[in-house]
């Protein structure tokens, strides 16, 4: 059990992939202007981490055992797929969203978050229940980036800034600040 939380707290905080690995920034640029809509393609990118959890557990000890080196190609098509289905459901159930979310749902599929997620929860040899926890706090990692960051740029945009410092400077020091915060956590679990 413990295992687990470490596994959790490790992929939300230690380890968060936009803050420690840098991955996933396309839509944590670009979808982070709103809180709302920066909560939603969380959910959504956590969504496509959890199917894609499964899918890859099962491809890798069961398909890949006879053809390991088809597993980049066939992890690439798990997403793509995963992100064409979460589309079609988001398109049905929230056409709002769906407008909203724009060109950035469809790069969930070259989120390299998401790839980057199957890559290392394979690498590290986790079980399902393992991969499915460290997919569960991959994504609440990527959703706490995107809404720490959406609030922090909604806040910007009421506050007096130099005209120098508006728009992408100002996102980029945020982010350099957001990640040198959650470098803290680094020595969290340490033995």
């Amino acid at each position: 059990m413990d295992n687990l939380i470490w596994i959790f707290i490790s992929a939300l905080l230690v380890n968060n992939f936009v803050f420690s690995y840098f991955l996933g920034l396309c839509p944590f640029f670009g979808v982070s202007g709103k809180l709302e809509t920066a909560f939603r393609l969380g959910l959504a990118s956590t969504f496509v981490m959890l199917i894609t959890a499964l899918c890859t557990w099962f491809l890798n000890n069961y398909v890949l055992i006879y053809a390991p080196y088809l597993r980049l190609i066939t992890f690439i098509l798990v997403v793509a797929s995963t992100v064409q289905f979460v589309e079609m459901v988001i398109k049905k159930f929230s056409p709002t969203l769906f407008r909203t979310l724009g060109i950035y749902l469809p790069l969930i599929t070259t989120n390299c978050a998401i790839l980057g997620f199957a890559i290392f929860a394979t690498n590290r040899g986790y079980n399902l229940l393992e991969g499915l926890i460290f997919a569960l706090g991959a994504g609440g990692g990527f959703t706490l980036a995107l809404v720490l960051m959406a609030g922090l740029r909604e806040e910007n945009e009421l506050s007096n800034v130099p005209n120098l410092m508006k728009g992408t400077a100002m996102s980029l020091i945020i982010a350099g600040i957001l990640s040198l915060a959650f470098m803290g956590f680094s020595g969290l679990f340490s033995s």
